[in-house]
């Protein structure tokens, strides 16, 4: 038997960091959180342990988000574009700050994959490399060094 309210209270901070990071709002990222632990109780008994609980959870609440930019896209509105919320400055930020915003994101989208993702997880959730490891089911040195090749591709590109 699972236990439901400890699986909650354990990845409810890491999920809504997660999600915050690709929504950049509170109030989304909570309510896609809420929906993603729905989903999870209705298909537990489909979660086999090959991934940690962890990468499951953040697998629903991504394909979650997919669902709500398809709904946004059909609707003809645009996905949510405020401000990043203020931060202590670091690398990440300076190149945040320095750069359009709007042509920041459309260089990260021209990444790969994993490395977008890595991107868009440090850079908008300001999740530690050890928790992006976790996420993408990979290990902490992995997440430092896709990272660092994905802020290498993009200053190639401010150049």
């Amino acid at each position: 038997m699972w236990d439901l309210d400890g699986i909650y209270k354990e990845y409810s901070a890491l999920v809504y960091k997660y999600l915050f990071s690709l929504t950049l709002d509170a109030h989304i990222s909570e309510e896609l959180t809420q929906e993603a632990f729905y989903r999870a109780i209705l298909s537990i008994d489909n979660y086999n342990g090959n991934c940690k609980m962890s990468t499951w959870l953040c697998q629903i609440a991504k394909h979650l988000w997919y669902q709500e930019l398809d709904k946004k896209r059909r609707r003809g509105t645009e996905p949510i574009d405020e401000a990043l919320p203020d931060r202590s400055k670091s690398v990440e930020d300076s190149v945040l700050d320095s750069q359009d915003k709007m042509s920041m994101f459309r260089m990260l989208h021209s990444l790969p994959e994993p490395m977008r993702e890595v991107m868009y997880l440090r850079l908008s959730g300001e999740l530690s490399f050890r928790e992006i490891g976790g996420i993408l089911n990979q290990s902490e040195s992995w997440a430092r060094v896709t990272f660092y090749r994905g802020k290498k591709k993009l200053m190639e590109g401010l150049k």
